[in-house]
C-alpha cells in the first residue's frame, strides 16, 4: 500500500468516525423519543416497535414551547444582527490603520476571548440589576451581544485585512468617506463571513443555558433551554420526558442550520463573483 492510499484510507476512516460519533447520539435521541417509559426500561438501547406520540404530547401541553421557541429565534436573531454588525464596524478602523492603539485594542478583544464566561456572570447581574434590566429581552440581547462582541470583531479584522485596498482608494477618488466606503465597498465583501460568523454566534446563543437562567425570571420570557430545564427538573428525570423534549428543544437550531448553512454557499459564490 502506498503513502498515498494509505493517506487516503486514514482520512476516509477518520471521516466515517466523527460523523458516525456525531450522528448516534441524536439517532439514539430521536428513537427513544418515540418508546414508552416501559420499553425504555426494559430495552434501554432498543428501536421503536411502533411511533408513539404520547411522549411529545405530554411535554407539548406541559409546557409553553411555542412561546419559548419565539423567545429563542427573537433573542438569537437580535444578538446575530448586532454581532455582525457592530463587529463589522469596529473591525475596519482596526484593520485599516495598523498602529500601536489598533495593536492595544486588538490585545484587549484577544483578552475578551480569552476570558471564560463564568467571571463575567457576577458584573452583568450587577450591572443591570442597577440599570433595571433583568428580566428583560433587552438586557439578555445585550448581554450576549456583549460576550461575543469580541469573536466578532476579531474575526472580521482578519477578514477585512484580506481585502486589498485598492478598492478603497479607488471610492477615495470618487470622495467617498470612511462610513461610505464601509457601507457600500467593504460591507457587501463581507457575506461568507458575516455567514460563517453567524452560525457560531447562533450556536452560542441558543445553546447557553447561565444567561437566561440568571437574567430571566418571568416564565413568559424564558428562551427554549430553559423551559425545557424547567419541565423536566433536576430531581427526578424521566426518559420518557427528557428525549422527545431534548428533541423539541434542538429541532428549531437545527432548521435554522439548515437555512445558514446554504446561505453560506450563496455569500461564497457572491464573494467570488465580486
Amino acid at each position: 500500500m502506498t503513502f498515498r492510499r494509505l493517506y487516503s484510507w486514514i482520512a476516509q476512516s477518520a471521516v466515517v468516525v466523527a460523523v458516525v460519533g456525531m450522528l448516534l447520539p441524536v439517532i439514539y435521541m430521536i428513537a427513544m423519543s418515540f418508546r414508552t417509559a416501559t420499553e425504555i426500561i426494559e430495552k434501554p438501547l432498543g428501536l421503536p416497535e411502533t411511533l408513539y406520540l404520547g411522549n411529545y404530547a405530554n411535554v407539548l401541553s406541559s409546557m409553553p414551547y411555542l412561546r419559548s421557541v419565539a423567545n429563542s429565534i427573537s433573542i438569537t436573531l437580535a444578538v446575530t444582527v448586532l454581532v455582525a454588525f457592530l463587529g463589522s464596524m469596529a473591525a475596519y478602523p482596526l484593520a485599516r490603520r495598523t498602529n500601536g492603539f489598533t495593536r492595544l485594542i486588538l490585545l484587549l478583544v484577544a483578552l475578551g476571548l480569552a476570558t471564560p464566561p463564568f467571571v463575567t456572570i457576577t458584573p452583568i447581574y450587577v450591572i443591570f440589576r442597577n440599570i433595571g434590566l433583568l428580566d428583560s429581552y433587552v438586557g439578555i440581547v445585550l448581554a450576549f451581544t456583549a460576550l461575543n462582541l469580541p469573536l466578532s470583531v476579531f474575526f472580521y479584522t482578519s477578514f477585512i485585512g484580506a481585502i486589498p485596498k485598492e478598492l478603497e482608494e479607488a471610492a477615495r477618488l470618487d470622495n467617498c468617506n470612511d462610513w461610505q466606503i464601509y457601507w457600500y465597498i467593504i460591507r457587501p465583501l463581507l457575506g461568507p463571513a458575516t455567514a460563517t460568523l453567524s452560525l457560531f454566534v447562533m450556536l452560542m446563543v441558543w445553546n447557553d443555558f447561565t444567561y437566561p437562567l440568571l437574567l430571566l425570571t418571568s416564565p413568559e420570557k424564558f428562551t427554549v433551554m430553559i423551559s425545557v430545564y424547567r419541565f423536566l427538573g433536576n430531581l427526578n428525570v424521566q426518559p420518557e420526558q427528557l428525549f422527545p423534549a431534548a428533541v423539541l428543544g434542538s429541532l428549531p437550531l437545527l432548521v435554522l442550520f439548515v437555512i445558514f448553512q446554504r446561505r453560506i454557499v450563496a455569500g461564497v459564490t457572491a464573494g467570488a463573483v465580486k
